[in-house]
Order: C-alpha cells, then structure tokens, then sequence
C-alpha cells in the first residue's frame, strides 16, 4: 500500500522544513512526497530546491489558492491514500 503525501506551501519556509524532516523520518518508506508551492518569496524554493532528491514531484508556481494547490497535488499522486 503506497501513500501520497502531499505538503501544500506559500511563504511558511519554518513549517515546509519541519515537515520535510518529518516525513522523512518515518519508518515506513512505501510513500511519495509531493511538494506544491505557490511561488514563495521567502526562502522556500531554496530548501525545496537543496531537497528536492527526496520529492516524488515538485513545483513552486503562482496558484489560484490552497485548494487549486490542493488539486495540483492530487493530479500527480499515484498512492493508494492521499495525505494532506
């Protein structure tokens, strides 16, 4: 059984690397970290960026909002489960 784990971000660069380190100390690796940020300017990129070897996907790109960055992540899940 596969998980999706999808981390939406928009200039929270504290929180995207908290969870970063979070997701990947778990013990279960069956996943896939899908990282949808909506053109930060704090330094967000930047750590998706020096990261982005553990993401499934990634992109930081102007969105309509959480739930446009929502559906960009669910389009590119291919988990059984879908985290938020």
């Amino acid at each position: 059984m596969k998980i999706s784990i999808v981390t939406i971000n928009y200039n929270d660069v504290s929180g995207l690397e908290r969870t970063i380190k979070s997701v990947q100390k778990q013990t279960s690796k069956d996943f896939e970290h899908i990282i949808i940020d909506g053109g930060s300017n704090d330094a967000s990129k930047e750590l998706i960026e020096k990261n982005k070897s553990r993401f499934s996907y990634n992109i930081s790109e102007p969105d309509q909002g959480v739930y446009d960055a929502m559906n960009k992540g669910i389009k590119k899940a291919n988990g059984d489960y879908l985290l938020f």
